[in-house]
Parts: C-alpha cells; structure tokens; sequence
C-alpha cells in the first residue's frame, strides 16, 4: 500500500520530520522505520517518500549527507536541521490540536 489517499497534507513530512529527529536515516530505512513503528500501517511508496524528502531539504528543514550503509552501498543520509527541529514543534501542536478537534467530532453522542 502506497500512501493512503485520505491522509492529510503534510501529515508525511510530519512523520518524516519525527523520524529523523531520533536518529539521521537514509530513505529507505525511513520508509522501513514508518512501516515497523505503524505495525505496517503506513507503507509510503518511494514515488511518495523521496519527493517529500527533497522538499524537506530545499526548504531547509533536513540536512543530506552522502554515506555508506551498512551493506556497502552509497546513500543520502538524512537529518533534521535547527529549522527542522522548530518546524516539527509546530507541526505536532498543530497535529495536536487537529487530532484533538477531530476526536471531538467523532465522539458526540448521536441524537
């Protein structure tokens, strides 16, 4: 499964954001991180996953630095940025409080 059509803008570069922010990954591991920590839930395509990226980094949020993986191949490796750090706080309150409305809804007794 690719990323889900309903799932809200920018809730990827929030998850890509979290991610790295515990550890610099390349693209593949981030992708093979979202599906581990979701119980497979979340399974972004590579046509979804390395275009967010790139966007991430042009806007200054992530830092790529080419490395060598564990099996000897050459890959960008990603990191969060100062800006990235600020950015993530905001995305999250803001997930928060649309998370939190959202629940709101969901929950009112039916008349």
């Amino acid at each position: 499964m690719s990323k889900p059509p309903d799932l809200l803008q920018g809730t990827l570069d929030l998850l890509i954001l979290k991610v790295v922010a515990l550890q610099p990954l390349n693209g593949w591991a981030i992708g093979k991180r979202l599906r581990q920590i979701s119980g497979d839930t979340l399974q972004v395509s590579d046509g979804s996953l390395y275009p967010a990226l790139h966007k991430l980094e042009q806007q200054g949020w992530l830092r790529a630095e080419w490395k060598m993986t564990e099996t000897g191949r050459r890959a960008k490796f990603y990191s969060l940025t100062r800006l990235g750090r600020r950015q993530l706080r905001q995305e999250t309150a803001s997930w928060d409080r649309l998370s939190a409305a959202i629940s709101q809804v969901i929950r009112m007794e039916e008349a």
